[in-house]
């Protein structure tokens, strides 16, 4: 069966806010969720569809992506779709935690409504830089660098939080489990669920001693060099996810993820759209109408393409492969370069160059009868649409 679009999953539009996203999210989940559907493969799947619609849409970038390329996003270090087919519940649980009532300063949730919890780790900052490039290395790929200041584990206590020669200890509210049980009652009826332990955050250990260099967190501000490689084909916009490579959690938690945002300056030759670059050409009036070859510039270098006599304002020509490349995983081959043509007018003549335009004048070949005037007229036309 087709997916469904993530929108209609949860029933919002495309203009919903992140709250309005959220509570269409819950409803659902609660509704079909299995402590409620005992048994019900239906239920249960319509649960792991929202948790999946959820999961793209409450994230920006994820959301941004969807909206730019459907289920087809691009793949690898773009982080395509569709993650929540594979989830199991403990998944879905660890997830979104905060919308089952568990705790959401971490790198998962407490399951929640039946799922399992286990201490859990901080999740450090994920970061965003942004990466300018030109059309020429857009076109290529390139390699950039950036020197980011973000959280490090410090290096007095590696990242454990603790004074020299000591050690975290097993937290004695939840002995080491990270969570609590309470009861929950509301007009669905009676519920458990897992919360995080009050003493310890749901680490399921405190620190008693400790380190002054960081104040007990593990991590102090630094910087990093960080080389990220940009694929042939980006477009102005895209966002390229570096996982691990953000800010460093708490206590030696997961690291964050670096999100490089692509930003394509503007060609003074060409105006992309897609895959495909378009050139304005402008001929003189002698090649227009005895043909002849002329220069053009492409990102590979100058090319020469042939003007047949007696060619048109208007008229296009395509130069097919010379475009740009498809981004690795989504599509395949180069779009093209499209050239359009217009003839150069003068606005001035001299004495001597007004008698030579008076004389084609006179010349048969030169008149333009009605028919010739529309194909002009449309072609202009048809130039200034595109």
């Amino acid at each position: 069966m087709a997916k469904r679009d993530y929108y209609e999953v949860l029933g919002v539009d495309k203009q919903a806010s992140e709250d309005e996203i959220k509570k269409a999210y819950r409803k659902i989940a609660i509704k079909y969720h299995p402590d409620r559907n005992p048994g019900n493969k239906e239920a249960e799947e319509k649960f792991k569809e929202a948790a999946e619609a959820y999961e793209v849409l409450h994230d920006p970038q994820k959301r941004q992506q969807y909206d730019q390329f459907g289920f087809n996003g691009p793949q690898g270090g773009f982080g395509g779709f569709g993650g929540g087919a594979g989830m199991d519940m403990n998944d879905i649980f660890s997830m979104f935690g905060d919308i089952f009532g568990g705790h959401g300063g971490f790198g998962g949730g407490f399951g929640g409504f039946g799922g399992s919890a286990q201490p859990q780790q901080y999740q450090g900052r994920d970061l965003r830089v942004q990466a300018k490039l030109t059309l020429e290395e857009a076109y290529a790929g390139c390699t950039k660098k950036f020197k980011i200041r973000k959280d490090v584990p410090c290096s007095s206590c590696h990242g454990t939080g603790c004074e020299s020669g000591s050690q975290p200890e097993t937290c004695p509210t939840c002995h080491g489990t990270g969570y609590t049980v309470r009861t929950v009652r509301s007009m669905f009826g009676t519920m458990q669920t897992q919360a995080a332990c009050p003493t310890c955050g749901g680490e399921g250990h405190i620190i008693k001693n400790k380190c002054k260099a960081c104040g007990g967190d593990g991590i102090v501000t630094g910087e990093e060099v960080v080389e990220i490689n940009i694929p042939a084909g980006v477009d102005d916009g895209m966002v390229i996810t570096v996982p691990g490579k953000g800010g460093a959690g708490k206590h030696n938690g997961v690291n964050g993820d670096l999100q490089v945002i692509v930003r394509v300056e503007k060609s003074e030759n060409f105006e992309r759209k897609d895959q495909d670059l378009y050139y304005n050409l402008v001929l003189d009036f002698s090649t227009a109408v005895l043909g002849g070859e002329v220069e053009i510039p492409t990102l590979e270098g100058k090319t020469t393409i042939k003007i047949e006599p007696g060619t048109q304002p208007g008229k296009q020509v395509r130069l097919r492969g010379k475009g740009m490349p498809a981004i690795q995983g989504y599509g395949y081959g180069k779009g093209d370069i499209i050239v359009n043509i217009t003839v150069y007018i003068p606005k001035t003549l001299n004495k001597e160059e007004k008698e030579l335009v008076k004389k084609f004048k006179e010349c048969e070949n030169f008149q333009a009868d009605k028919a010739t005037k529309k194909s002009l007229f449309d072609s202009i036309k048809n130039l200034f649409n595109k």
